[in-house]
């Protein structure tokens, strides 16, 4: 039996990641999260209500991943195969506000995480990223693996540092290291302040939504569901053997971008959620310089590579979001700020 650390398990992906990790293996999750940001424990024991019997595969450690892993603590993890990283701070809005405390955290958490897979000598070590540390697309180009690293805002700058951090680990002391980088994930339980929830909770009280852009030019995100994220991360694991840097060499680590299935604009998932739910929407345009300094229109990454190793979505943006803003409507109480 396998045995994986997951960070963030509390988190809106990772909660996501730890169900489809116990829907579809034997392995064994050893779950890290401080509960003190965006992780809740109400995700993980939601999680365990739906799935009683796979309880005796968790075990779960409450601890603030921006100090140190210590001896006791690491007797506990015990033997690592496997380590999904995903703990982060990850709210653009909070860093540009307060820049600093956010990038030291996220900088601090991949130190703990890369000192302790130092001594610990796992496998494999997957590094979730985000398709923001690219920066900005026009909304047709795509970022293949290795373009430019030129992010907007602290956010995906403390992003882009956790990834040049670690790869200085893989390069140094043989961290086995796979990068992969995310657009944006939705899903049941997500935060109350990610944009599709938003969506959802001002339709339904018929309030008008605020969309970055102007009619014809409104800024776009390519979605994929959570469970579709943890999929292609079992994909990597399974088949990825983490390139290891040989002294000598100019070489880099093993990444690869995992992407949804299609853009849709924001005024166009407005329109979809409102349809999905039966109800009247109202949107206004404005201009993302004017409220979020550093925001970014579009993003866009080449899902090329995970393709050529066979890797498609189990369930499509429509199909998944659909089901996703059903199952809101039956628990609108995940609507409302936790």
């Amino acid at each position: 039996m396998k045995r994986v650390l997951l960070t963030g398990i509390g988190g809106s992906i990772g909660c996501h990641v730890f169900r489809h990790i116990m829907a579809t293996t034997d392995w064994h999750v050893v779950g890290i999260d401080s509960f003190r940001h965006k992780g809740m424990t109400d995700r993980v024991n939601m999680m365990l209500g739906e799935h009683p019997e796979t309880a005796a595969r968790l075990t779960m450690i409450t601890h603030d991943l921006t100090a140190p892993v210590s001896d006791l603590m690491a007797k506990k993890i015990g033997p690592i195969d496997y380590i999904i990283n995903m703990a982060s701070l990850s709210d653009v809005h909070a860093s540009i506000e307060n820049p600093r405390p956010f990038v030291e955290a996220n900088v601090a958490v991949i130190l703990t995480m890369l000192e302790f897979a130092r001594g610990l000598r796992c496998k494999k070590f997957l590094q979730i990223s985000t398709d923001e540390v690219y920066g900005p697309t026009d909304g047709k180009t795509l970022h293949k693996e290795w373009d430019p690293i030129l992010p907007s805002n602290p956010y995906s700058a403390s992003k882009a540092a956790q990834e040049a951090i670690a790869i200085s680990y893989w390069r140094t002391y043989k961290v086995p290291l796979i990068i992969v980088n995310l657009m944006n994930n939705f899903g049941e339980m997500q935060s109350h302040a990610k944009f599709p929830a938003i969506v959802q909770r001002k339709v339904r009280a018929g309030e008008a939504i605020t969309i970055h852009g102007s009619p014809g030019n409104a800024g776009s995100r390519v979605y994929i569901h959570s469970r579709n994220s943890a999929d292609a991360f079992l994909h990597i694991l399974r088949c990825v053997v983490p390139h290891q840097h040989v002294d000598g060499t100019v070489d880099r680590p093993d990444r690869y971008n995992i992407v949804g299935d299609r853009q849709v604009a924001n005024d166009e998932l407005v329109e979809l959620i409102a349809g999905w739910i039966g109800r009247e929407y109202v949107y206004t345009y404005e201009e993302s310089k004017l409220s979020r300094p550093g925001h970014d229109l579009h993003y866009g990454l080449d899902p090329s590579k995970l393709k050529q190793m066979h890797w498609l979505q189990p369930l499509s943006f429509e199909e998944s979001m659909k089901n996703t803003v059903e199952w809101y409507e039956n628990n609108p109480e995940w609507l409302e700020k936790h």
